[in-house]
């Protein structure tokens, strides 16, 4: 009983409160997009943004990293990530290439981290350039979803939503290399250790 009380005061950190937070304004966000209420869901997807960035800064800054930390933020960032794709590529669906690229990164950093737990090494923490992807992309997307709203239709800003869509994507890929290098490093160091 000791134990699982220790364990929960452990836990019961600042940065995994905001993951936490960041769950539950799911909820808030998917029911003012469909009153299409998007000032409201927009606000609720800056708070999210926001809470997600300060979370990593306090676990680094405060020494509160932990092992649920390590857990609940990248399923605070994919639950919140689904719900954004699944409503707004109802309304437009141009982003979809970006969609599909955002979850190959995601699909194959959470295959590499089941990976390297099956061979008992501890998954990295995530970095400012996994962060820096996410913020990207969630401007992208708000960007694009506030001009198809304003304007009615996005297509006078084909070349804008090019070049942000490149962006974003290039982003994305850098993180998606940067991981894979600490990948293949902790495998390498696995086997010298062995």
């Amino acid at each position: 009983m000791l134990q699982i009380g220790k364990r929960f005061k452990e836990n019961l950190t600042v940065p995994n409160l905001l993951s936490v937070l960041r769950i539950l304004l799911i909820a808030p966000f998917i029911f003012f997009f469909i009153q299409k209420n998007y000032v409201a869901s927009a606000a609720m997807l800056v708070l999210s943004g926001l809470s997600d960035m300060f979370d990593g800064m306090i676990a680094r800054h405060f020494n509160q990293i932990t092992a649920l930390g390590k857990i609940l933020d990248p399923i605070a960032d994919k639950l919140t990530l689904v719900a954004v794709i699944i409503c707004i590529g109802i309304i437009v669906p141009r982003i979809i290439p970006l969609v599909v690229i955002l979850v190959l990164k995601d699909l194959l950093m959470l295959l590499g981290g089941a990976y390297l737990l099956r061979k008992h090494i501890t998954p990295p923490a995530a970095k400012w350039y996994g962060k820096l992807a996410t913020v990207v992309f969630y401007l992208c997307v708000s960007t694009i979803v506030v001009l198809e709203i304003v304007t009615g239709s996005a297509s006078d800003f084909d070349i804008l939503m090019l070049v942000l869509m490149l962006i974003t994507t290039a982003v994305m890929l850098f993180a998606m290399i940067r991981y894979f290098i600490i990948f293949l490093r902790l495998l390498q160091n696995r086997k010298k250790t062995v």
